[in-house]
């Protein structure tokens, strides 16, 4: 999967920001620092599109990447840092919500959880939401490169397990690519573009 045409669309925190143009939205979620910038830069064949940081809780806003005029990925702030307020995390937990509830051109989101660590609290929350709201969501198993191979599959058993899941977490990592075209044929199928060539 070769993408040409990629860049940082818009930044918002409020509706009124979010792109008008009607396209076709993925978005990834997850605690602070479980990868998602990475994630994105790998998907897209970037190396710093999206901002990564070893400093958790770095997104604070809802990050818009066009995707070759077809798609927007959308960055979405971490949760479950500790160093923010309950003042901030609150809004940052409204800002999330009502995107995901209430934006229809979003079709598909996916869950990232660390394939190193039993699922936490904040993640069982957000994946029953997603489940109350009947939400289109995978979950995604990042740096899956950091534990032995043949580990990968104990490990996302017991995600599944944890959170009572259908499917096991697809194993991603963003430094060997792993789980990379498994995404893109989910992306693609979900947002009606199975016939694009990228």
């Amino acid at each position: 999967m070769i993408i040409n045409n990629t860049d940082i669309f818009t930044t918002a925190v409020k509706p009124e920001g979010f792109p008008k143009t009607g396209l076709p939205e993925v978005a990834f979620v997850g605690k602070s620092n479980v990868g998602k910038s990475s994630l994105i830069n790998a998907m897209l064949g970037r190396k710093r599109l999206a901002r990564t940081s070893r400093q958790p809780g770095k997104t604070r806003a809802i990050n818009f990447f066009t995707v070759e005029d077809k798609l927007y990925f959308v960055d979405l702030p971490g949760y479950g840092y500790a160093r923010v307020s309950k003042s901030e995390s609150a809004k940052w937990g409204e800002m999330v919500e009502g995107y995901l509830k209430d934006r229809p051109q979003l079709k598909r989101i996916f869950l990232l959880v660390d394939i190193r660590h039993e699922p936490g609290e904040n993640d069982k929350m957000l994946y029953e939401w997603f489940l109350h709201y009947n939400l289109p969501f995978t979950l995604v198993a990042t740096k899956s490169d950091k534990i032995k191979r043949s580990q990968v599959q104990k490990h996302t058993a017991l995600i599944r397990r944890v959170l009572g899941a259908e499917d096991a977490p697809i194993p991603f990592s963003s430094d060997t690519k792993d789980g990379r075209d498994s995404l893109w044929s989910i992306i693609l199928d979900s947002c009606g573009l199975s016939n694009l060539t990228l």
